[in-house]
């Protein structure tokens, strides 16, 4: 492993322990085990090289909060597929605490750095676009409009659900709860059609 993995590989780690915010150039050289001057040669920046860190891991939590969407019940409804996801989030919010919260930071730190706006608006477009495919079969190429709107949605809740889970988890709702909601919203919009 060069020193550009490493690097990466030791910003994860800070970025677990410490999160985005109070992670130092010289955290990030130690828990690589690199010199210091690399995190610049390599990444032009320590916010640069914290920001590819974060995003590839929010990549990563979020395609394990999404497997098994489709493959684990291939025949299932939905409904089915989407509550199985939310209680995979609901999970990680032990799990994967530290990421989560980092994520959070990450979205204070877009209001001041372009970069990571651009960045973490594009993940979460891929992210629409993977979440109406997996949940519903629906393929941003074939309906696009409506990909990305009810890929949307279901960023919302993750957003939501997550946030609730790491400020309250005692009275958070939980993935039975999140779908029992969303059928009464969809019955209510239905019958105001």
């Amino acid at each position: 492993m060069g020193h550009r993995e490493q690097l990466m590989a030791g910003a994860k780690r800070c970025l677990e322990e410490r999160g985005f915010a109070r992670t130092t150039s010289r955290d990030i050289a130690a828990a690589a085990n690199a010199p210091l001057g690399t995190i610049n040669y390599h990444y032009g920046s320590k916010e640069r090289l914290l920001n590819a860190a974060l995003l590839e891991s929010l990549d990563e939590w979020s395609e394990k909060v999404r497997s098994g969407s489709t493959e684990a019940a291939p025949d299932s409804d939905a409904g089915t597929r989407a509550e199985s996801m939310w209680a995979r989030i609901i999970e990680s919010g032990t799990t994967d605490r530290p990421l989560v919260v980092a994520g959070v930071e990450a979205l204070a730190q877009a209001e001041r750095s372009v970069d990571v706006r651009q960045q973490l608006a594009e993940a979460f477009e891929r992210a629409r676009t993977a979440l109406a495919a997996d949940l519903h079969g629906i393929e941003g190429t074939e309906e696009g409009e409506v990909a990305r709107a009810v890929g949307s949605v279901h960023m919302a809740l993750v957003a939501g659900l997550t946030q609730q889970w790491l400020v309250d988890p005692e009275r958070a709702p939980s993935a039975r709860e999140v779908a029992t909601g969303l059928r009464r919203i969809a019955q209510a919009l239905e019958s105001d059609a």
